[in-house]
Parts: C-alpha cells; sequence; structure tokens
C-alpha cells in the first residue's frame, strides 16, 4: 500500500505540471502539498524533518533575495551597454564571455538571478530571433552546470548537500565543487565555444526576443518565497520518497542512473534529485545521477529554472527549444558518459 502509494504521488508529479496549468505556475505548492502526503503516507514525521526543511532552504533564499536587488540595479546600465560592449570585443567574443561568466557567476548569484541577467542581456541584444534563441539556450546549459558548485547556486545542489552533509558523506559547502569540478567546469567553457561558432560575426541591426516586462519589488519578494517554499518542497519529497530510493534506486547502477536521468529533460531536475540523491548511494552513484540530471536538465524548457525563466520571459516556444536543446544535450550526453567511463 504505501509503495503504491508513493509510485502514485511521483506520477502525480511527474505529469500534472504538463496536464494543468494552474499546477504549472504554482509548483512550487503543489509539490509542497506532495511532499507532505508522502511523508505523512510513509509516517516520517519528526521535529528534525520539520527544523531540516525549514532551515536548509535560508541560504539559497537569502542569496536570491540579495541578487535580486543587485539585478534590479543593473538592469537599466546593462540596457544602455550591451550593444556597445558586443561591438566594442566583437559578437562572438562576447557571445563566450556571456555563456562562460553567467555559468561560473551563476554558483554565486543563484542560477535564478543568472537567467534574469540573461534575459535583460538578450532583450537588448540586436540578433536575429534563432541566433537569440541559440545563445539562450547555451547560456542555461552553461548557468544549469555552473550553478551546481554550490549549494547557494540552485534548488538541486541545495537538496543534494542537505541530503549528503550527514555520514557517509559528511558533505560541506564545497562537497559538489570537488566531486563534480572535471565535469562542470570544461562543460561551461565548451558551452561557450560553442557559443563562438554558432553566433554571426556581426550585429544584424534585428530585434528578436524581449523580455515581457521590467522587474520590479514584488517580483522579488515572490520569487524570494516561492524558492523558499521550493526548496522545502524538495526535503519533505525526498524524506517522503526514501523507500523508494532505498528499494530500487539505490541498486541501480551508477551508468543506469546517468541514463536514467534523461527524464529530467522533461520534469525539473531538482525535483528528480530530491527524489534520489541518498547517503546510502555510492559516491560514483551520486555523481552519475547528478551529471545526468545537469546535461539533460537543459535540454528542454520544463528541465531546469534558467530554462523556465528564460523562455518565460522571452516566450520561446518548446518547439523552438528542442530544435536545438535536444541534439545539443545528447552530444553532451554522450561526452558526460565517455567522462565518467575516464573518471570512475
Amino acid at each position: 500500500m504505501v509503495f503504491s502509494g508513493l509510485f502514485a504521488i511521483l506520477a502525480l508529479v511527474l505529469f500534472l505540471p504538463f496536464l494543468i496549468k494552474k499546477i504549472e505556475s504554482d509548483l512550487e505548492f503543489f509539490l509542497f502539498v506532495m511532499g507532505c502526503i508522502a511523508v505523512s503516507l510513509t509516517s516520517q514525521w519528526s521535529k528534525h524533518l520539520v527544523n531540516e526543511a525549514l532551515v536548509e532552504p535560508i541560504k539559497i533564499t537569502i542569496a536570491v533575495f540579495i541578487a535580486g536587488f543587485i539585478f534590479r540595479v543593473c538592469q537599466k546600465p546593462i540596457a544602455a551597454n550591451v550593444n556597445k560592449v558586443a561591438d566594442a570585443i566583437g559578437l562572438k567574443p562576447f557571445a563566450f564571455l556571456l555563456i562562460v561568466i553567467l555559468g561560473f557567476l551563476s554558483s554565486v548569484i543563484t542560477a535564478i538571478i543568472a537567467a534574469l541577467l540573461l534575459v535583460e542581456i538578450i532583450s537588448h541584444l540586436n540578433l536575429d530571433r534563432k541566433y537569440e534563441i541559440n545563445l539562450v539556450i547555451l547560456a542555461c546549459f552553461s548557468i544549469g552546470f555552473g550553478a551546481a558548485l554550490t549549494p547557494i547556486g540552485e534548488p538541486l545542489s541545495t537538496i543534494a548537500i542537505a541530503k549528503l552533509k550527514g555520514a557517509p558523506y559528511q558533505a560541506d559547502f564545497f562537497f559538489l565543487l570537488r566531486n563534480l569540478w572535471q565535469f562542470i567546469i570544461p562543460g561551461v567553457i565548451i558551452f561557450g565555444l560553442f557559443g563562438i561558432f554558432l553566433m554571426p560575426s556581426k550585429h544584424q541591426n534585428k530585434h528578436g526576443l524581449d523580455a515581457a516586462k521590467e522587474e520590479n519589488l514584488k517580483d522579488i519578494y515572490i520569487r524570494t518565497f516561492k524558492v523558499y517554499v521550493f526548496v522545502m518542497a524538495l526535503v519533505f519529497l525526498g524524506k517522503g520518497f526514501k523507500p523508494i530510493i532505498d528499494t530500487y534506486v539505490s541498486k541501480m547502477p551508477a551508468l543506469g542512473l546517468y541514463w536514467l536521468n534523461m527524464i529530467s529533460a522533461v520534469v525539473d531536475n531538482a525535483t528528480l534529485a530530491a527524489a534520489e540523491i541518498d547517503p546510502g548511494m555510492s559516491l560514483l552513484q551520486i555523481k552519475s545521477a547528478l551529471l545526468g540530471l545537469l546535461i539533460a536538465g537543459g535540454m528542454l524548457i520544463p528541465g531546469n529554472i534558467p530554462n523556465i525563466i528564460a523562455a518565460g520571459k522571452l516566450k520561446i516556444k518548446s518547439s523552438e527549444w528542442a530544435r536545438f536543446g535536444v541534439p545539443l544535450g545528447l552530444i553532451v550526453m554522450l561526452a558526460g558518459f565517455v567522462l565518467l567511463l575516464l573518471f570512475k
């Protein structure tokens, strides 16, 4: 009965956001409810769990809140200077630097704010729509990668550290950096190199993508609250799904987990991390699972937070994203597989 209920909850988490628009727009609160139901079903409520759920979101929430104000101050200077900088250094070097800098910066300012910076820059760049979409997708892959280096970068890394902070891994702030740098750092640079090859040599005097509206104080407060609820929901989901993890996921071979996590192309990768990562897994299983989530999460719009923010604000269609994101993601998945074989 318990396992049937958990698999039913997992199915709802995977499919309802695609079927019901209201759930998609309020995903954080939906996941919170599902997490509470999963914990109740498995009788795992405790004072320690509630305390963990209240405390774990604090660091990333504060980072999102502070970075949101910094971004708001920077909006007008960015708008005024984007094309000047691109003209001064050349469009190809500009694309490389944009992709790489946002990728690494996202581990400090969070993937959410990095995505908002990307939206602001792209909306003032004078390029054909096709080139701008490609640039957005490359940058979102990079942001999703780079943000995983620290637990304040994105919810996936926050929840991974929260679940591994006890024995045997005793994961600290730099745990993911120590264990994933050989995949993430070259990956961010490679995405930047793709930008050089795929961008035209100069501006085309065209206006492609445009952001829906300017950032305001209300947006900052709402986003901060939603991030807090989202991470809290992931803590509950992770605890609720622990019987499934112990029985099925932890017994899967590492490379099987890597390919299985291609599902994160259609499901937010932080949600899957909450359902999968467990201290009972080997380090190779953890690295394989996380790397699969990070790569496949960039392939389609629902895969991670940067994609959702950028596509929503710039009105990029799912078909437009998939046309470039899926082939790129498959290439990177194959490269990641080779690296896992080399570094295991």
